[in-house]
């Protein structure tokens, strides 16, 4: 009897030690912890992360700790005090994050462990070929690539059509056109043919895997979503290398990789695989919903795309090129980026729609230091965390930030780049790609994809919204990934342009 009390009374110790959970400490910023043990404020969060946040900024101010699902997440609301929190490096690490959860969410095996020594700084290497003069070459790849899947799949008239209107689904038909210019892109295309013969059946299963990549972040076991699971199997199996060296027109960023890959003798096929389907996510997850924000923000205010349309063909006009329907444009990464409007209109719809997180995990007990006159205690595992959607609605940075502005980001005939906060400068005040060490290596490909694929839409079309359709919002079920998606797709018309 007395053995079976002892057991009962360590059970209810239990109980309450999970129930009361830590307790905040008086050098430590406020403390949320929600009433039900372990989750915390996890379902508030999920729900709508940037009022939840919100809401918590004006009870308890600029910074403050919440218990989410078992971690204890430190927010800082305030963009004043960024640069300190970046330029932590030592203190705060990104990658154990990213180096836990990605194998989790393919399925390959961690990156940095024994069996694998110095391939996770290989990996980070191979990212330069992104970026710089490598990006020229993939560049008029992604124009040809464009320009083909537009030539075949929407360029071509058929009987009965000549002149007429077609409707199609906005985000589908974004979805369609982006992806697979993308994965010939960087993959490549089967040697005896211009397009893959799969690719539908593929993007469908992308799509399907994608509809549940919030849960696996949220580190939910991949064996209780089992039609995930199957779905990921057929993804991965794509890319196995036998299949891969069928391929021709491959980018030099996954030569490269498929080579480091092959150095590591204890990495399967299978393995391998996974490492490029991962790849396939980061090049189109956010690329395409981003891609159909800056069309609709377009498509729905006709004036800013007359604008857009106009300097597109004025910048080919200096070139010395005439456009012509029947004649494929070719736009270089230089006449790219004399298009002003054009990157003021992607960068305004990147700040409507993009809701990403930045997060760095604490890698000892320390004193950060947020300004001149503040510090906080962290403690050793606990995620520090920027939530950049509330600097993108701060309608003291941005005037009337719920509106699409075209012209937000110029001014005097260039880029603006000044943004006050208090009445001092802001160093970060757009950030859908992340900052510091953990910025998105691709950001630069991903920003001259949309830039053609735009172009191409404005050159060789009009275009209009069905009407009766009411405003399109944000679905704020992918809180903290990266780009929002719509939360109903949206109806819309086009016809090749006659001039």
């Amino acid at each position: 009897m007395s053995t079976l009390l002892l057991v009962l009374l360590g059970l209810l110790s239990l109980i309450l030690c999970v129930l009361r959970g830590r307790n905040r400490r008086e050098d430590e910023p406020p403390l949320i912890k929600g009433w039900i043990p372990y989750i915390g404020k996890a379902l508030e969060f999920g729900r709508d992360a940037y009022s939840f946040l919100e809401e918590q900024k004006k009870k308890f101010g600029d910074i403050f700790t919440v218990h989410i699902a078992g971690k204890y997440m430190t927010f800082i609301m305030n963009p004043l005090m960024y640069p300190s929190i970046i330029k932590h490096g030592r203190q705060l690490d990104f990658h154990e994050l990213s180096d836990k959860v990605a194998p989790l969410v393919f399925g390959y095996p961690p990156v940095m462990s024994r069996n694998s020594p110095g391939l996770h700084d290989e990996i980070i290497r191979t990212f330069q070929l992104l970026q710089g003069d490598n990006l020229t070459a993939l560049t008029e790849s992604m124009m040809g690539n464009l320009m083909l899947v537009f030539r075949q799949d929407h360029l071509a008239e058929r009987p009965g059509e000549e002149g007429g209107w077609k409707s199609g689904s906005m985000y589908e038909f974004c979805n369609s056109v982006m992806f697979e210019a993308t994965f010939l892109t960087i993959y490549g295309k089967p040697v005896s043919a211009s397009r893959h013969s799969e690719m539908r059946t593929l993007r469908e299963d992308f799509v399907r895997f994608d509809s549940m990549f919030p849960l696996l972040i949220a580190q939910v076991p991949i064996r209780l979503l089992r039609q995930t699971k199957v779905i990921r199997e057929k993804l991965i199996n794509y890319f196995l290398p036998h299949r891969m060296s069928c391929w021709s027109n491959t980018s030099q960023f996954i030569k490269r990789r498929s080579e480091l890959l092959d150095q590591y003798d204890t990495l399967r096929d299978v393995d391998k695989a996974a490492h490029h389907f991962a790849m396939l996510w980061a090049s189109v997850g956010n690329t395409i919903p981003a891609s159909f924000w800056a069309m609709y923000y377009l498509v729905s205010h006709p004036e800013a795309l007359e604008v857009v349309r106009q300097e597109v063909l004025d910048v080919l006009n200096l070139s010395g090129v005439e456009f012509n329907r029947d004649k494929d444009v070719t736009l270089s990464r230089e006449q790219l980026e004399k298009l002003l409007y054009l990157e003021s209109t992607i960068n305004e719809s990147l700040r409507l729609s993009s809701a990403s997180m930045n997060m760095r995990v604490a890698q000892e007990d320390f004193s950060l230091r947020l300004d001149s006159e503040r510090s906080v205690a962290i403690r050793k595992g606990d995620i520090i965390a920027l939530y950049p959607q509330s600097l993108h609605m701060d309608p003291e940075i941005y005037e009337e930030p719920q509106t699409f502005r075209l012209d937000r980001y110029i001014q005097d005939g260039r880029e603006k780049t000044d943004f006050y906060k208090d009445g001092q400068k802001l160093k970060y005040y757009r950030m859908p790609f992340g900052s510091g060490s953990s910025m998105c290596p691709g950001r630069y490909f991903a920003v001259n994809e949309i830039k053609q694929f735009l172009c191409l839409l404005l050159l060789y079309f009009d275009l209009q919204l069905e009407e009766g359709q009411s405003r399109v919002t944000v679905d704020s079920g992918r809180a903290g990934l990266g780009i929002l998606l719509p939360s109903t797709d949206v109806c819309f018309r086009y016809r090749l342009r006659t001039v």
